[in-house]
């Protein structure tokens, strides 16, 4: 077998002149580099050469990539935009530079929207892949100093934590492009400032939220009642480390939010972040300033975009000094009423035209549930079910039918369609569909029997939910119930739709923790004990003292 080295001794040969220079310009030639792999003729060290760095990652990264994200590395700004961000470790303004040298090379943009290419994620892999090519060429030139290592090539902006919930709330997301264009038009309109959008449960606040986050890759934090992610000094752990990974700010650590802010403003150059906080009236805070601690007054460049359900004066607690700009959204007010129910069609039209796979595929991730499989066995597309229909009904009806029932809630979509599509409504018309997302709750208690003596245990373990307000494992609940854990974990499969599984490693012992997945659930529980007649008092009060007993031994 030739190697390398004895072709670069013959150029050298023949050409000793000209021999090096053209063996330095052959290893920074992509086409070259691509040669020499195909004839497993690679060097064995590569040449500390940036360019020639580059070229090496871009044939090592290039392997089945879409030629639009190749076209766009191989442009000389690119290049020279990479290597300084890469040299003061600051890769976010790589990001920034990319976004708005796509905005001038539109033809660019389009071929990769157009590939469907998540541009932060392919601009984090070539960072990683250039770091290892540089590794390869073991000089320290690629090293960065005080510390002398290589970068933190890391655009993950927000917390892996939060990957989870924006995949599921935009998988399907469609419209609400009026909101968008409000929160554009704040913020292109103030220097600074905080927005609300305001919606009643299940309107698709969180959706917005997470779909923005996606789009722009602003930093972001999701309060989560049922888990107990709403505590301030939470939110402030979580947005200090975005901000200062985002800004390399220095000094940082134990900073508070309003001295956060201003190093973020200096540090803007003329930018502007928006940081986006989900579901602020799911936080737990005692006192009465403002919720999260957030500002009175922002710095230039700065805005909060928030999300939260219909308020009073006295639950509000976001008081702003007269220098900060407040605007609102209200989805439960006027025109974006109308708006949000062509949203709603939209969602639906798209569910439509989903086929069974990919309806498996979409109640499968909602679920989360490890045994989710065999209750998507047997699905059906929604058009099986609308022919069904007696009387007939055509796709047109059927969407405004259930927009009408929807009440302009998505989460009773959320809960309605797959209950559709795995037959649970077989027996039922489009007229029999529960209306809106509290009749629906009412509606599914009632057909999984939950008043009956039957289902003592199943409408036990839920309160035991309620009353804990945070995750239980399955272990726990069949302690507290005097149980065996099979028969409970069956019944917490029963609830996929309303309850969260997430597995923790304890003790080398895989466990499995539950908590209600959604907020408006959590709240039609707290009304079953209150019920006059229901023998859900009687439950929900010897579940409360069997976890007392539970706790105190």
């Amino acid at each position: 077998m030739i190697e390398f080295a004895a072709i670069t001794s013959m150029i050298i040969k023949h050409a000793p002149q000209a021999g090096q220079p053209i063996i330095k310009q052959a290893q920074k030639n992509e086409a070259v580099i691509k040669i020499l792999h195909e004839l497993k003729l690679n060097p064995t060290q590569i040449p500390d050469d940036v360019d020639t760095v580059y070229a090496h990652t871009l044939v090592r990264y290039g392997v089945f990539k879409p030629e639009a994200i190749l076209n766009l590395f191989r442009e000389k700004e690119t290049k020279d935009s990479f290597w300084n961000a890469y040299t003061n470790n600051t890769p976010f303004e790589f990001v920034e530079y990319i976004r708005k040298f796509l905005k001038k090379d539109t033809d660019l943009d389009t071929n990769i929207r157009k590939a469907n290419i998540n541009i932060s994620a392919e601009l984090e892999k070539f960072g990683e892949v250039f770091i290892s090519v540089a590794k390869d060429s073991a000089s320290k030139k690629f090293l960065i100093p005080p510390e002398q290592t290589y970068p933190h090539w890391d655009l993950d902006v927000y917390p892996k934590e939060f990957k989870a919930l924006i995949s599921e709330k935009t998988r399907l997301f469609c419209g609400r492009k009026f909101v968008f264009q409000a929160i554009i038009d704040f913020v292109e309109k103030e220097k600074k400032g905080y927005f609300t959008v305001i919606g009643d449960a299940g309107m698709g606040k969180s959706a917005i939220a997470a779909q923005y986050v996606l789009a722009t890759n602003f930093p972001c934090y999701f309060n989560v009642f049922a888990i107990g992610e709403n505590k301030p000094e939470k939110f402030l752990a979580s947005i200090r480390q975005q901000l200062i990974k985002r800004y390399s700010l220095q000094n940082a650590d134990n900073a508070d939010l309003r001295n956060l802010l201003q190093k973020v403003s200096e540090a803007l150059n003329g930018q502007k972040l928006v940081i986006v906080v989900d579901a602020l009236d799911e936080v737990e805070q005692e006192g009465n300033s403002n919720l999260l601690d957030l500002p009175q007054s922002l710095p230039d460049g700065v805005y909060f975009l928030l999300t939260r359900r219909p308020f009073n004066q006295a639950s509000k607690r976001l008081t702003s000094s007269p220098d900060t700009p407040v605007d609102e959204l209200d989805l439960t007010k006027g025109d974006y009423q109308k708006y949000s129910q062509e949203d709603i069609k939209e969602y639906l039209r798209s569910f439509l035209k989903m086929s069974k796979d990919e309806i498996r595929q979409w109640i499968q991730q909602l679920i989360k549930n490890p045994n989710s499989a065999k209750n998507t066995e047997e699905v059906i597309e929604l058009n099986q079910w609308i022919e069904k229909q007696n009387p007939p009904i055509d796709q047109t009806e059927f969407v405004d039918k259930l927009a009408e029932k929807s009440q302009n809630n998505f989460m009773y979509l959320r809960y309605v369609l797959p209950a559709i599509a795995t037959g649970k409504y077989n027996d039922l018309s489009l007229k029999g569909l529960p209306d809106g997302l509290k009749q629906y709750y009412i509606t599914h208690w009632q057909r999984m029997g939950m008043d009956n003596d039957d289902n003592d245990i199943n409408a036990k373990i839920l309160f035991i939910l309620l009353v804990r307000g945070e995750a239980v494992s399955s272990d726990t609940i069949a302690d507290i119930l005097d149980e065996d854990i099979f028969p409970i974990e069956k019944i917490l499969g029963q609830w996929v739709e309303y309850i969260t599984p997430r597995k923790v490693q304890e003790d080398k012992k895989e466990k499995t923790y539950y908590t209600i997945y959604h907020r408006s659930f959590f709240e039609f529980l707290q009304e079953q004990p209150k019920l006059d007649g229901n023998k859900n008092k009687r439950r929900f009060k010897e579940i409360k003292e069997k976890i007392y007993q539970y706790l105190n031994g």
